[in-house]
C-alpha cells in the first residue's frame, strides 16, 4: 500500500518524508502522462520533435563513427531531463487547473537558472567520463591507433560479442547513476526552488526507499524509447512527452504537492 507523502519540512529538505510505491505505481504514471498529452498535444508534439531528431543525431553518429554513440547517448540522457522541463511544467499547470502555454514552458527554468545549471554540470562531468570510458573499451577491444576508426559491420561482427557485453555494462553503470541521481530530482528543482545537491541525494532517497518500482520504472522507460526508435525514430514523437508527463507524476507521487 502506498503511503502518502508528508507536507514540506521547512526546516531540511532532508527530512522530507518519501511515499512507499506499490509496483503498480509506473504504470500509473503513464496513464496519466498520456493524459496530460492528450490535453495539450500541441506542447507535446512540439518537445516530441525535439527527442525525434536528437535520436536521428544519434543514428548518424552511430553510422558515421560507432566509437562515439555511447558519448552521444551520455548526451542524449543528459539533455533529456532538461528538455522535459517544459513538460514538467505543462504537467503542473494543468494539475493547478490552469491552461499550459508553448513560451511560458520554454522558459519555466529560468527562476531556477543557477540550480539548473549546477545540476548540468554535474551531469555533464558524468557524461564526459561515460563518453572517455566508452572510448577506451573501444581502443582496448579492437587495439585502434589514435585517431583510429571501425566500421559499423565491424562494431556488429559476432566475433565481438565480449566487447559488446563489456560495453553494454560499462554504459549501463552510468546510465544508471543518471537515473538515479535525476530522476526526480530536476522536477523538484521545478517544483521546490531546491538546491541541486538536495535534489540529487531526494532522488537517490527515493530510489533506495523504492528499488523495485524505480527498476521497473527504469526499465520500462528504456524498452519504451528502444521500441520508439522504429520505424525511424517516429514514435519518440508520441514516447517522448508522455514519458516527460510521467515523470512529474512519478515526482508527484513520490514527494507531493508544494501546496498547503
Amino acid at each position: 500500500m502506498s503511503s502518502t507523502p508528508a507536507a514540506p519540512d521547512s526546516t531540511s529538505i532532508f527530512n522530507l518524508a518519501l511515499a512507499t510505491l506499490p509496483v503498480s505505481a509506473p504504470f500509473v504514471w503513464l496513464r496519466k502522462g498520456w493524459r496530460d498529452f492528450a490535453r495539450q498535444p500541441k506542447i507535446g508534439l512540439f518537445y516530441g520533435l525535439c527527442f525525434f531528431l536528437m535520436g536521428h543525431a544519434l543514428w548518424w553518429v552511430f553510422s558515421e563513427a560507432p566509437a562515439y554513440v555511447m558519448a552521444l547517448s551520455a548526451g542524449f540522457l543528459l539533455m533529456g531531463p532538461f528538455l522535459c522541463l517544459g513538460l514538467y511544467y505543462a504537467s503542473r499547470e494543468q494539475e493547478k487547473g490552469r491552461v499550459p502555454h508553448l513560451l511560458a514552458s520554454l522558459q519555466c527554468w529560468r527562476p531556477s537558472s543557477g540550480t539548473m545549471g549546477i545540476f548540468a554540470g554535474v551531469l555533464l562531468v558524468l557524461e564526459m567520463i561515460w563518453g572517455r570510458a566508452s572510448l577506451v573499451v573501444f581502443a582496448v577491444s579492437f587495439d585502434l591507433p589514435p585517431g583510429g576508426q571501425i566500421t559499423l559491420s565491424q562494431l556488429l561482427d559476432p566475433e565481438n560479442l565480449p566487447f559488446l557485453i563489456t560495453f553494454t555494462l560499462v554504459g549501463g553503470v552510468f546510465a544508471s547513476l543518471i537515473f538515479v541521481t535525476s530522476v526526480i530530482s530536476i522536477p523538484m528543482i521545478l517544483d521546490r526552488k531546491v538546491d541541486a545537491v538536495s535534489a540529487a541525494l531526494t532522488s537517490v532517497r527515493a530510489c533506495l526507499q523504492n528499488p523495485g518500482v524505480m527498476l521497473l520504472w527504469g526499465a520500462l522507460i528504456t524498452v519504451l524509447v528502444g521500441l520508439s526508435m522504429l520505424p525511424y525514430f517516429a514514435g519518440l514523437l508520441l514516447t517522448g512527452p508522455v514519458l516527460g508527463h510521467a515523470t512529474w507524476h512519478a515526482y508527484r507521487s513520490i514527494i507531493g504537492s508544494t501546496e498547503p
